[in-house]
């Protein structure tokens, strides 16, 4: 009954059996191998577009080399304040890139209106030596607080970004459950709304450790070879990051997972909302709920043995419950359940004196 992280949930038994049958016989190391190169095939076709892929095994190392390939050590990355990157890596970014600053765009739902944007990287102080230089923009899809960018919303983003001549970047740790929010093809969340470089997730969505940066346009990837290498995320044994990927993307096991995830968020929820006194605090378009509850329905729940993240701290009533691929329905609906038992027991109590 753990609800705090898509992390939390283990490996899909498809990718564990993938990863079992690479375990046989040998393979040339450091991606020069077929399962590799097969991989790298498969993602291009996914997205219809030729393009450089390079497989990692952290989301934190995808981000982070991606912008680093972007933007130079003086450059400014414009990005959510409450994105990954910026409040969730150890200053990883910071540190791949060699220096970047990034600068924080807030935004309603965890999202950057075009507007604000366009404002931001207009007063970013372009060709002045004692300022940092615009250099890329970095979204999160879905976002951090649980809400999706369509693709138009996308489209309007790049446009800003690429009138003022930055690279749009984005974070796509959970990008197979925007996609399936959205019924749409990965290449309308991709290059066809103007997104250059997707770093492509799949360890929250079923993986062991696999993700992919995923350049659509090969040039900017230049540098990306040498900078996996000296950052240390060049497997000696790829098979195993590829083989993941394999059985990830065949027979679309990456949208199923992520449609369930996504159900199970949206039947909490809806079960949730019926709870007196719960106040969701984000629109739920993928597999993250945030819900104010009172406190002793939060202090039930926790006695009762779930799980999940008080978001501001300690004490704070804000809650974030996060689904998976493999979230058991009747842990949904022993949630909210409990919440509901729990929020009578409030009522029915006398009041202090």
């Amino acid at each position: 009954m753990n609800f705090c992280s898509d992390n939390t949930a283990g490996v899909h038994p498809h990718i564990l059996a993938a990863l079992e049958r690479a375990n046989t016989g040998t393979a040339m190391p450091y991606g020069n191998d077929d399962l590799t190169r097969a991989v790298e095939k498969q993602i291009a076709d996914l997205f219809e577009r030729d393009c450089a892929v390079f497989l990692v095994g952290t989301g934190t190392s995808a981000n982070s080399l991606a912008l680093a390939a972007l933007s130079p050590p003086w450059g400014a990355v414009y990005c959510h304040p409450d994105s990954h990157i910026n409040a969730d890596e150890c200053g990883a970014p910071e540190f791949f890139t060699g220096g970047v600053k990034l600068v924080g765009v807030p935004g309603v739902h965890g999202k950057i209106a075009a507007n604000d944007l366009d404002a931001a990287i207009a007063g970013g102080g372009a060709g002045v030596v004692h300022h940092v230089q615009p250099a890329a923009v970095s979204l999160t899809q879905a976002t951090e607080a649980g809400t999706v960018y369509t693709p138009d919303e996308l489209a309007e983003l790049a446009d800003v970004a690429h009138r003022h001549k930055l690279s749009l970047h984005v974070d796509g740790a959970r990008f197979a459950n925007a996609l399936v929010r959205l019924n749409c093809a990965p290449a309308d969340l991709a290059w066809r709304a103007g997104v250059d470089v997707l770093s492509f997730g799949a360890t929250k969505n079923g993986a062991f450790a696999a993700e992919a940066v995923v350049f659509f346009d090969p040039a900017k990837a230049a540098t990306l070879g040498f900078r996996r290498k000296r950052a240390g995320h060049l497997w000696s044994k790829m098979r195993f990051l590829a083989a993941q990927f394999v059985a990830y993307l065949d027979d679309e096991l990456w949208l199923a997972n992520a449609r369930h995830a996504n159900a199970m968020a949206t039947q909490l929820a809806d079960g949730l909302a019926a709870v007196p006194g719960a106040t969701l605090a984000h629109p739920v378009e993928a597999n993250e709920i945030f819900v104010t509850l009172p406190e002793p329905v939060i202090e039930g729940l926790e006695a009762d043995g779930f799980r999940f993240y008080r978001w501001l701290g300690p004490g704070a009533q804000l809650l974030r419950l996060v689904t998976a691929f493999n979230t058991d329905p009747m842990d949904v609906a022993a949630f909210v359940a409990r919440a509901k038992q729990h929020a009578a027991n409030m009522a029915a109590a006398p009041a202090e004196s």
